[in-house]
């Protein structure tokens, strides 16, 4: 496990919150300092501002890791990604929890809960906060992912067409 002290950022949409809420519970269970950015309503809400929530803390510094939960974690990989030093993973089996650490330095934790089992989901989420980056090689790829954001400069991808009607 990693250091107890290390805040862990949580947040999920109303497709993900039970999932969400049994990791909060694993989490500070295994001694981890968790800010739940919720949702706390029941109703519908849009996940890439609970995606943005994680992600700015984890961009910032402000926490060590992020976990995302929505219907099946793809949204939330998505809009978390937009963010610079961000490297969300959606673990969808025990080898994508072991090598996105190992092999990715991931920061984000993503699940589907329409996906997975909660218990696979907290399994999964468990090896990958135990699981150390490898470096060597696999740094050098960090670097090149690093140098693509410098590059762009935080400015989207995809522009508006304007030649398409809106």
């Amino acid at each position: 496990m990693t250091c107890g002290c290390e805040v862990i950022a949580l947040a999920s949409d109303h497709a993900g919150a039970e999932l969400r809420r049994r990791l909060r519970e694993e989490l500070t269970a295994w001694g981890h300092q968790v800010l739940d950015l919720g949702p706390e309503t029941a109703g519908p809400v849009d996940y890439p501002e609970y995606a943005a929530a994680v992600a700015e803390r984890v961009s910032h510094g402000e926490a060590r890791f992020g976990v995302l939960v929505c219907g099946t974690g793809i949204g939330m990989s998505i809009a978390a990604n937009r963010f610079r030093g961000v490297r969300a993973a959606l673990l969808f089996d025990d080898a994508a929890a072991v090598y996105a650490r190992r092999h990715n330095d991931a920061n984000v934790a993503v699940f589907g809960a329409r996906t997975m089992a909660a218990d696979d989901a907290a399994c999964r989420l468990a090896v990958f906060l135990a699981e150390p980056f490898e470096g060597g090689r696999h740094a050098v790829r960090l670097e090149r992912i690093r140098a693509l954001e410098d590059r762009l400069g935080g400015i989207r991808q995809e522009e508006e067409c304007t030649k398409c009607p809106t």
